[in-house]
Order: C-alpha cells, then structure tokens, then sequence
C-alpha cells in the first residue's frame, strides 16, 4: 500500500482560480464583501440574477480569496481580508461601494424572527385589532407586556409596548408573538460586510444602506432648518421675507414707544 504525502502541491484548478481572482482584483472599481448567512439559495439566485450588469458575484474559499488579495500589491487592499469570513459572496463591480451597498439593502426580503436573533431595531407593537382568538394567546401577547380586550370575539391590543430592544436577543416568547401578529422585523438578502474603492485605495467598512432612514433624517433637518437659520441670522431667500418682517414689526413697536414718550412729555 502507497503511503500519501504529507505535503502536496496545490492543485492546478486552484492555481487558476486564484490568478482568475487576482485579475478581476485588478480591473474593478469595487471589490465587496457580503454577508449570506441564513440567505436561501432561491433569494441568493434572485438577487444574483437583479445584480446583473451591476456586480459579478461569486461564492470562493476564503483562502483562496486572501491568496488572491496577497497576491496583489495595494497597501490598503490587504485590509480586506479580515473581513472575509464565512458564508460570504465577493462581487467585482465598477459601480461605487456605497451605490452597490444601496442596491443590496433594497433588494432585503423581510423575514420572521428566530429565536436567538438580534432586534435590528426597536420592535414595537401598536395598539388596534388583531385576528387572534381568545385563549393561550392571551396571556402570550401578556407576557410580553401588551395589554388586551376581547373585541368582537377576537383580541384587540389596548397598549402596545416595545417587545424587543435594538441589540437584544430575541427571545422564544418574542418571537411567538411577533409570529402570531405576522410581524417579520428581519431581513435576508446580500448584507455589506466591507467593500474596497481601487479610485481611493480605501477599504470602508461601514456601508450599510439605510435610504428610508436617511431620508427621514434629510426630512426631519430641512424641517428645522429655516428656525436654525433665523435664529443664527442667515440672509438668504427663504429667510428675507422673515427678517422684513420682524424689522417692521420692531419699527412699529419704536415708532409707538416714541409717540407715548412724546404724549407724556406734552402732558
């Protein structure tokens, strides 16, 4: 019997990919890393199939990939590899990091919560009827602390309450409840790990996109923007009108302050 070698040469289909790898390092714009844990292969396909023209995705090794990144000489690029982890899917693209991380966040599908999950954010469930008969779900949605009634013969939630908090373990009973209210606070999708811009030999490792909450946050400041404006004294358009105004007002005011003053003084 032939006694196996302890020490064997890489494999030549290996040897291929790697330099297949160290080639599209070479010529993309961006090289992102994404998140595919608890990811079906149906949602994996479907959002391979939309990133079609945008990204090539591909699933390697992970030794493979940090050979290819080692084999490439940029500096920063090397602070990729610890990102590389597990289930996770490279994508070769020309597009920004930050517009490729925008797609895959609003290709998210929602998704029930499991237990042991982590709250993305605050769950809260808000009062209003339910299709839940009377029964054990009573006191299942009680000992989550919402409070309930009997309305024509299903329950009604009087009281909503956050359930769960951002950060926090999603526990069996949580996770009952928000099954039963059909409430699905998680997502699966590509979810943005790390992403590396050739341009600026950068490696960004924040880049989840949250666009409807930005917007929200654009929304909120352009809402407080013309009181900072004024209060700050800032001429412009929109606060012209404002500061003409509280002048004339402020005129007035003078103009009658002097005319009692002149009343008195003849009196």
């Amino acid at each position: 019997m032939t006694e196996k070698k302890r020490l064997s040469p890489i494999p030549e289909y290996k040897t291929k990919l790697v330099d297949e790898l160290v080639k599209k390092i070479k010529k993309s714009k961006t090289i992102l890393i994404a998140s595919t844990k608890g990811l079906p292969a149906s949602q994996f396909q479907k959002i391979s199939k939309s990133l079609r023209g945008k990204a090539e995705v591909l699933v390697v090794k992970k030794s493979l990939m940090i050979r290819a990144i080692e084999k490439v000489e940029k500096g920063a690029l090397q602070n990729l590899k610890k990102s590389i982890g597990s289930d996770v899917a490279i994508m070769f693209s020309e597009l920004d990091a930050f517009e490729l991380s925008g797609f895959l966040s609003e290709n998210q599908s929602p998704t029930k919560a499991k237990v042991g999950d982590i709250a993305p954010e605050d769950i809260k469930v808000e009062p209003g009827p339910t299709d839940l008969m009377p029964g054990p779900a009573i006191s299942e949605l009680s000992s989550v602390g919402l409070k309930v009634s009997v309305e024509n013969g299903k329950l009604a939630i009087k009281q909503g309450a956050v359930i769960v908090k951002e950060g926090e373990e999603i526990n069996e009973k949580v996770a009952g409840v928000m099954t039963k209210l059909g409430i699905a606070p998680m997502k699966v999708g590509f979810i943005p790990v790390a992403a590396y811009d050739s341009e600026s030999d950068m490696v960004y490792t924040e880049i989840k996109i949250d666009k409807a909450g930005a917007l929200e946050i654009l929304r909120e400041a352009i809402s407080k923007s013309l009181g900072f404006a004024v209060n700050v004294g800032y001429v412009c358009e929109k606060t012209i009108g404002y500061f003409i105004a509280r002048a004339g007002l402020e005129a007035r005011a003078l103009e009658n302050l002097s005319n009692n003053q002149n009343s008195e003084g003849g009196n």
